[in-house]
């Protein structure tokens, strides 16, 4: 199982929005049966299992076992991923672009980061579990009260300042070798070609 996957499929985030279906999300981290997940979610056994049928072909959730019961074979499906996060991709037509209108102070320009790095992650861990190996990456998660709106202006110039001194120091060009990164106070590896191949490693490059 997967600490987190990210949903780029447009089908199979339609099918993991479902109410049913998410609820069942949820109770499948250590798996169980049609017949206890009906009984948990107050469900007919039927009903159950269509929506089971639905997890599985999307790839959401997977068999673990069958168990013979009397007459019958239970099948004991478990979600392949204890969290889940949908792409940008999904919404690809209408997936915000940051290079459209850089704003770095826009809410709105943020968030159109967030997209995409949002998206971008979720290529590079699925390149990286194809390759079985780790993905490189770094992130920076912190709180800051100013006294006032001055005080904040003042922050964001320094930290502009800092940063851009630092990608100037660090920054190799096209120096052979080098790598390409991505920095959103968030460091990983930028995308720069559209499938792996057998010999690339799970860093984007």
């Amino acid at each position: 199982m997967n600490e987190i996957e990210v949903i780029e499929n447009p089908r199979t985030a339609a099918v993991s929005l479902h109410p049913v279906r998410s609820q069942m999300l949820a109770q499948l981290s250590e798996g169980d049966t049609a017949t206890g997940l009906a009984e948990r979610l107050g469900l007919t056994r039927q009903k159950a299992n269509y929506h089971l049928r639905a997890l599985e072909s999307s790839g959401l959730v997977e068999l673990v076992e069958e168990r013979r019961k009397r007459n019958t074979t239970e099948r004991v499906m478990r979600a392949t991923s204890e969290a889940y996060v949908i792409s940008p991709a999904a919404l690809a037509s209408v997936a915000p672009d940051p290079d459209r209108a850089p704003d770095q102070l826009s809410a709105r320009w943020l968030l159109a980061l967030a997209s995409r790095m949002v998206q971008e992650l979720g290529v590079l861990m699925h390149r990286s579990r194809a390759a079985r190996q780790p993905l490189a990456s770094f992130g920076m998660d912190g709180e800051v009260a100013f006294a006032n709106a001055k005080d904040r202006a003042a922050f964001v110039a320094e930290l502009s300042d800092s940063v851009e001194g630092l990608l100037a120091k660090y920054h190799a060009g096209a120096t052979a070798g080098s790598r390409k990164h991505r920095l959103i106070l968030a460091l990983y590896p930028a995308i720069t070609k559209n499938e792996p191949s057998n010999d690339e490693t799970p860093t984007g490059r």
